[in-house]
């Protein structure tokens, strides 16, 4: 997939949550070939993926080791960010981790980790980006979540919850940005054929029942979340905040 070339993306500093692999790793990958300054975090190494990366598009990102559900690790690696390629213009908070879980299974530790993976550190990120982002008058804020609430899916309430919590965040706070032209939006992709769920989750039965629900025929790569993510990165999008673009190939139907 050919993605188009936004200019005011040339340079801009861009911090990603999660953007070593699955679909951060596609969303990294997009930034750079735009001419981005891309860093991103994740607990597991990711010198390999720079590598590749750099060998790929003429440009590295910068790897930052870090536990996000650490509010201090995660704040000092965006001021790191920020000391190597300026205050963040573009935060896509993307880290999540969808574990499977009934309400049974649920404990006060689990449901403490479940939210700080999926909702905290969402709102730690924004924290420490937001106020250069006001006081330059001007940046985009992306925070992904999932169709998973739309449907009402079973099997992992908290990761559900927290995605429409998201939703709730996002609409908040483009109110509450809106004066400083800081824009946040939402982005819910659908079932992505990421290798973490192609090893963990997609089964052949799985995959054709959930492919009768969606309009379009062909299952969704990171490319395809890729592209939303940089049109609600750039000024083709200026006018846009507050909303929850969704591209699932046409599971959910909204508006």
């Amino acid at each position: 997939m050919t993605l188009p070339i936004y200019p005011d993306l040339n340079g801009a500093s861009v911090f990603i949550t999660g953007g070593g692999s699955g679909i951060g790793a596609g969303l990294t990958e997009a930034f750079l070939r735009q001419g981005a300054r891309v860093a991103f975090v994740q607990r597991s190494d990711a010198t390999a993926f720079c590598d590749e990366m750099e060998a790929a598009t003429g440009n590295r990102p910068r790897f930052l080791a870090c536990d996000i559900t650490d509010p201090a690790a995660l704040q000092a690696a965006i001021a790191q960010a920020t000391e190597a390629h300026g205050p963040v213009q573009v935060l896509v908070n993307n880290a999540a981790n969808d574990q499977r879980h009934t309400l049974e299974d649920v404990t006060p530790e689990f449901m403490d980790w479940a939210l700080a993976i999926n909702f905290k550190c969402y709102v730690t990120a924004i924290q420490a980006v937001a106020p250069a982002m006001r006081a330059a008058g001007k940046g985009s804020i992306i925070n992904i979540t999932s169709i998973s609430y739309m449907m009402g899916n079973a099997g992992y309430p908290l990761y559900t919850a927290a995605n429409s919590a998201l939703n709730g965040l996002t609409r908040s706070l483009a109110r509450e940005f809106g004066p400083d032209r800081v824009r946040v939006n939402a982005l819910a992709p659908g079932w992505v054929m990421t290798p973490k769920q192609l090893e963990q989750w997609v089964t052949p039965e799985g995959l054709a029942e959930h492919m009768k629900r969606q309009a379009l025929p062909d299952t969704l790569e990171p490319a395809d979340i890729a592209g939303g993510v940089l049109f609600l990165a750039s000024d083709a999008s200026r006018a846009m905040t507050g909303q929850a673009l969704v591209i699932d190939g046409g599971v959910v139907v909204t508006g």
